[in-house]
């Protein structure tokens, strides 16, 4: 609805791509629709109640099921899946804001040089090169990390 109300002013004077317009909409109205959430203090995911709770008693086969399928994971391989959430979480903080933002776009929302560049407001050629700058301090950053958890 947004989109539509919005439209005309968009085709007077379109600044950017449809797609990064779009794109800014659906941004702008998620970050809108998150703050009302947040602020009316709504009900989240913590507190749900499982439809399925009458047959969660120790005994029923559902309750194995559910149980046997929540544990395919062993607990060093959690450990590991962990470990490597907080060193990757690491690494990232530790980076550039603009080099998160390239890697976050390029794979995260699967966008190409062209549409990371105009989003970011620089040229294809300098996103291109951002974007394998970006990749080579995060290589050398998990790099030193491994080093560190060896040494």
């Amino acid at each position: 609805m947004e989109v539509s109300r919005r439209l005309p002013e968009y085709l007077r004077a379109p600044a950017v791509s449809t797609f990064v317009w779009l794109r800014t909409m659906t941004l702008q109205t998620l970050t809108r629709v998150h703050r009302r959430h947040l602020g009316a203090k709504m009900r989240t995911a913590a507190v749900e109640v499982s439809l399925h709770r009458k047959h969660d008693t120790p005994g029923t086969s559902i309750s194995l099921a559910a149980r046997l399928a929540g544990n395919l994971t062993s607990p060093s391989q959690a450990a590991i899946r962990e470990e490597m959430r907080q060193t990757l979480h690491t690494a990232f903080e530790s980076m550039d804001p603009i080099d998160r933002e390239i890697l976050a776009l390029r794979h995260f929302e699967d966008l190409g040089n062209g549409e990371v560049a105009e989003i970011l407001g620089i040229g294809k050629t300098a996103a291109s090169n951002r974007y394998v700058r970006a990749l080579k301090r995060l290589k050398q950053i998990l790099a030193k990390a491994s080093e560190g958890r060896d040494g």
